[in-house]
């Protein structure tokens, strides 16, 4: 499989995560402000296994190739990378929330301070991506097997680590994850390559898995309220560690599927640019929906969820492309040359993918570099 090839895939799956997480946040947003569930519940209740599991998967394919280089250079790659993005968007939503919202002063410094060791809203993802990339390090540089740290991850996962700490909550779920795209990488490129040669077994087992992972999810004990789905056998311990796993899988086969089609070249646009609309969904989505409900425009809820969605993924795309004009307010997709660490050259530090002009998580780098080495 070539370097291109297996590009193109990897972005398209993150194409496709990028959509159900925005998604699920357009569903949920509605449903609260509502009281009503749309259908747009039940496809996010049908994808609530390997959802946000399959993003942080996808993130750690590329991570043994950048593991072993100087601390430095790692960790202006994978660390300060991730908490820049996550520290300039935290700082725009609360002083957002303060301006238009009412926010006293006060209490904005105190989240601004809060959230520097908590994550904070959407953006948690991108906060936890420079833990888990400094976590995974630590256990590299201490030569930690991953038949050693594989288990010890999937026992939090399967425990349901429930503490004040919404960081550690989030690493006990999701950093197995990470770790599995990080260890399991080779395995998971030969399962693609295998997809490529045999698509119709590929797409037999994509029907096969649909089935059984609905039968799961939709199963006795399934609670789906206007903002939250709760699995029934799904969210048994281990099962729902398999259904995530088997999803994350799903998505991948759909996605090399998909990638060579001329008519999915917007898909992997999406997913090369994910890290765009993740950082800047949030805003417009709530001030879109608030606007609709007070003016009652819209007041069907199938009709109200589609639109926060259209508008939640157009908008960050619409930003983007105006810095691009402009040349305004690249800080915000674009790392500045002050936010790297002292003596990392940038020109560097790209890897073997080769230079993207705006890479999603799992990737290299999120954002525009320079050239690769």
């Amino acid at each position: 499989m070539a370097a291109k090839e297996r590009l193109n895939w990897v972005d398209v799956a993150k194409g496709i995560s990028i959509i159900l997480v925005v998604m699920m946040y357009a569903a949920n947003s509605v449903g609260k402000d509502t009281g009503e569930i749309s259908y747009l519940r039940y496809v996010i209740g049908f994808a609530t296994p390997f959802r946000m599991p399959e993003f942080f998967l996808i993130s750690g394919l590329f991570l043994s190739q950048v593991i072993a280089r100087p601390w430095a250079r790692y960790a202006d790659r994978r660390i300060v990378h991730y908490f820049y993005f996550y520290g300039v968007w935290m700082l725009i939503h609360i002083l957002t929330k303060t301006v238009l919202g009412g926010i006293p002063p006060l209490q904005a410094l105190s989240t601004i301070a809060i959230s520097t060791i908590e994550p904070y809203g959407v953006l948690w993802f991108i906060y936890m991506l420079g833990v888990f990339s400094l976590v995974a390090k630590v256990l590299w540089d201490l030569r930690v097997p991953h038949y050693v740290t594989l288990p010890v991850a999937l026992a939090l996962q399967m425990m349901d680590v429930q503490t004040v700490s919404y960081a550690l909550n989030q690493f006990s779920e999701y950093f197995v994850y990470f770790y599995v795209g990080y260890a399991a990488a080779p395995l998971i490129f030969r399962f693609v390559g295998w997809v490529e040669n045999n698509k119709r077994l590929a797409l037999a087992g994509l029907v096969a898995w649909a089935l059984v992972n609905g039968a799961l999810v939709f199963s006795p004990g399934v609670e789906i309220t206007p903002y939250h789905t709760r699995m029934g056998l799904g969210a048994l311990p281990g099962v729902h560690f398999a259904l995530a796993v088997a999803g994350a899988l799903a998505i991948m086969t759909a996605a090399s599927m998909l990638a060579p089609l001329a008519s999915m070249k917007w898909l992997n646009w999406i997913g090369a640019n994910s890290i765009v609309i993740y950082l800047s969904f949030a805003l417009p989505m709530s001030m879109f929906r608030v606007v609709m409900l007070k003016t009652g425009l819209v007041t069907d809820p199938n009709v109200l969820a589609t639109l926060v969605l259209l508008v939640s993924l157009a908008s960050p795309i619409i930003l983007f492309f105006l810095i691009r004009m402009t040349g305004w307010g690249t800080f915000l997709f674009t790392r500045p040359d002050w936010a790297h660490l002292p003596g990392v050259r940038k020109g560097a530090q790209t890897e073997t993918r080769g230079p993207r002009p705006l890479q999603a998580p799992g990737g290299p780098e999120p954002m525009p570099t320079a050239p690769a080495e």
